[in-house]
């Protein structure tokens, strides 16, 4: 299963995210696209070189929408290390001491991990992730 995750790099706050069995493109735009539904636009939207980020269907929605699009270089996850850095965690605090039957519960799980996750004192910015998107200034970026 992947996990995609739209993260707000200011608050460290995850805006939307969604499970699948594959990398799809169009899939990935849809947990874009809530992330923009429930939270707005934002100015930038940062992504690894993936094929689903470099596909028409991503780069057209994000061009559409006036958003910029930033990526990672190649091989370089230190580009964007808050989302790494929460990839990190999601597989070391959840999945690896959950193993899940089927979908359906690692969704499940993903689900409870989030809400945990946005609701965490991080040691980086010393304060929750809900919180600091609450105060943050009316200009937003994913």
């Amino acid at each position: 299963m992947y996990l995609t995750a739209v993260m707000d790099v200011y608050s460290r706050k995850i805006l939307s995210w969604g499970l699948s069995n594959s990398q799809d493109a169009a899939w990935c735009k849809q947990v874009l696209q809530e992330a923009v539904r429930k939270y707005g636009k934002p100015e930038i939207v940062n992504s690894d070189q993936g094929s689903q980020y470099t596909s028409a269907i991503w780069t057209a929605y994000l061009k559409e929408n006036q958003i910029s699009i930033s990526m990672d270089g190649k091989g370089r996850a230190l580009d964007n290390v808050w989302i790494e850095r929460f990839r990190k965690s999601i597989k070391y605090d959840y999945v690896y001491l959950n193993p899940c039957d089927d979908g359906f519960e690692l969704a499940e799980g993903h689900q409870n991990h989030i809400e945990y996750y946005n609701l965490k004192v991080h040691h980086t910015t010393k304060r929750k992730p809900n919180e600091l998107y609450q105060e943050k200034p009316a200009q937003r970026a994913a």
